[in-house]
Formats: C-alpha cells, sequence, structure tokens
C-alpha cells in the first residue's frame, strides 16, 4: 500500500473506456471494467496510481483536469507509450519528449477525457 503519496483524481466520461485506454499504456486495473455500476476506479503501474471518477457530462477539449508523474526512466515510458501510436494532435495524444529549461525531460499525454498527464523526470547535473 502507497503511503504518505499525493494521488490525483480525474474525471471520466466512460470509466470501462478509461480503464481500456490506460490497460494498453500498461496500467492494471483495480476494478471490472465490464461491471455496469462502475463510479469510481483505479489504475495503476508499478508505484503509479491514477484514480477516475464518473463525470459523463466533461467535455474533453474544455477539460482543465492533470496532474504530473515524476519517474525513474521517461525516456522508456516514451518508448512505451509510443508504441500505441497515439496522435500527437486531437484527443487523445501523446506530446513529444523534450528538455526543458525548468531541469525537467518530460512528455505529455491527453488521454480520452482530456486528462493532461505530464510525465517527467529530473535531468541529471
Amino acid at each position: 500500500m502507497l503511503c504518505n503519496v499525493a494521488i490525483p483524481m480525474l474525471p471520466s466520461r466512460d470509466l470501462s473506456r478509461t480503464i481500456a485506454f490506460y490497460q494498453k499504456l500498461g496500467f492494471q486495473a483495480s476494478s471490472d471494467p465490464n461491471a455496469q455500476d462502475l463510479d469510481y476506479s483505479i489504475v495503476s503501474r508499478e508505484t503509479i496510481e491514477l484514480h477516475f471518477f464518473r463525470f459523463a457530462e466533461i467535455i474533453p477539449a474544455e477539460s482543465y483536469a492533470g496532474c504530473y508523474l515524476r519517474v525513474r526512466d521517461v525516456d522508456s515510458l516514451f518508448r512505451e507509450f509510443q508504441i500505441q501510436s497515439l496522435p500527437f494532435e486531437g484527443i487523445p495524444r501523446l506530446g513529444k519528449i523534450a528538455n526543458q529549461p525548468w531541469g525537467m525531460r518530460e512528455f505529455y499525454l491527453v488521454d480520452l477525457d482530456g486528462n493532461l498527464i505530464k510525465i517527467g523526470q529530473v535531468i541529471a547535473a
């Protein structure tokens, strides 16, 4: 069990679709994606946990929900996500990986519901 961590709670129009999307990216679901009364779900990958709540009215292009995930090997994770052939425009999309002036190497993912997931690691000195 994770302790002393912050875990984002993000909106989802359809939790079954959200779970399937994240499973393709290597996440494991804590609940049955086929359950008819699904209002809340958790996906995890190693020590990363993302929580989703049902919010059918969310408009993906207008969503402002998001979070930042700090990882040990951002390049490997980016390569794994690239295998899914997500587009670089629209929703969903995968942003390009780059070194940022604030000392992070990062990329971003926008999921089916417009949630912005930034993923990065500290650039070694």
